[in-house]
């Protein structure tokens, strides 16, 4: 038997530790890794609450295996889903009230149809403001199929002054009888939680995304989302809860203090566009295990709370570290 004294002991186990300095990205396959990962939060949420929606937003490359329009389905992603959310499909990609390319689109197209061919739902958010611009956006998406929203502002901070487009008094209890969705995240215009859900519940969309926090991180209450769940016209709607995977975000229940100057192996550099959020190395362990797996992760609180499912963000983290280290 070896004996170790304490100090070599320290020095063996302090090397055993993945550092900063020394992480490699060597044989990762990053959008194979966010394919899991939403594998894993669906699988989990759907065990905890059968029926719960998963929608991830932008990332349509990992719907197939190759990355490429021209690939085979991704089933084992297809299946976990329940709709694909995509921003800036016809306006909005290079600047709010501007067309998007038309390369941009059909390459973009191309792999929403491939989800729609696998009966999952379609939800487009355009930005844009010009009455010309709203109103083509719906015209295009109700000809491709799909649910359209119109965000007057890049804020997700208001409800649009226009009419709810194709609105009806029918119960929505899944995916596929959403005829219209409001996109709102950013409660900061409401003067109180009161005031949000009062202003949510006079509208007859058939899907609500908002955030399960109020202003100041103050979580909605289960009973404050099952008023949201009634529309104003006396049916039934969904409510889901926004979620970003593939970004840190330093105003969450989860963040510690201590992370800005000793910063956890799955933490990486802040979002230069977006103060106060942090690409994270989607991965790893420690990352996934705040967003889902057990009774204090992020998920499980949205259950908690009563959200019919999950809006993920950020599912497009893939290709930051695509173009900083490579296709791997």
């Amino acid at each position: 038997m070896k004996y170790y004294t304490p100090l070599l002991l320290a020095l063996m186990l302090f090397s055993c530790v993945k550092t900063e300095r020394d992480y490699t990205y060597d044989n990762i396959d990053f959008k194979q890794e966010m394919r899991d990962f939403v594998v894993g939060i669906s699988r989990y949420a759907k065990q905890q609450s059968p029926g719960f929606i998963i929608i991830p937003q932008n990332g349509v490359e990992i719907l197939t295996e190759d990355g490429t329009p021209y690939g085979d389905n991704s089933q084992s992603y297809m299946d976990a889903i329940d709709a694909q959310a995509q921003e800036e499909l016809n306006y909005g990609y290079d600047a709010d009230d501007v067309a998007t390319p038309s390369a941009t689109k059909a390459y973009l197209k191309s792999f929403l149809d491939k989800a729609k061919g696998q009966q999952k739902t379609i939800l487009i958010t355009d930005y844009c403001s010009s009455p010309v611009h709203i109103a083509d956006a719906f015209q295009q998406n109700a000809q491709f199929g799909y649910i359209s929203f119109v965000a007057p502002q890049r804020e997700l901070n208001t409800v649009p002054s226009i009419p709810v487009y194709n609105a009806h008094p029918n119960d929505v209890e899944r995916m596929g009888e959403v005829h219209n969705f409001l996109y709102l995240i950013n409660p900061d215009n409401f003067q109180s939680k009161s005031d949000f859900i009062q202003q949510l519940s006079a509208t007859n969309y058939d899907l609500i995304i908002m955030d399960m926090f109020f202003v100041n991180q103050v979580s909605f209450t289960a009973g404050e989302i099952a008023q949201l769940k009634h529309k104003a016209n006396g049916g039934e709607r969904l409510v889901v809860s926004y979620m970003s995977i593939g970004e840190a975000e330093d105003y969450r229940f989860y963040w510690q203090s201590s992370w800005n100057a000793d910063k956890p192996i799955w933490l990486d550099m802040e979002n230069p566009d977006w103060a106060g959020n942090y690409k994270v190395r989607y991965w790893e362990k420690d990352w996934q295990k705040i967003i889902y797996g057990n009774h204090n992760s992020y998920i499980k609180k949205i259950i908690d709370a009563g959200f019919d499912g999950a809006y993920l963000d950020i599912i497009d983290a893939y290709s930051f570290f695509e173009e900083r280290y490579g296709n791997n």
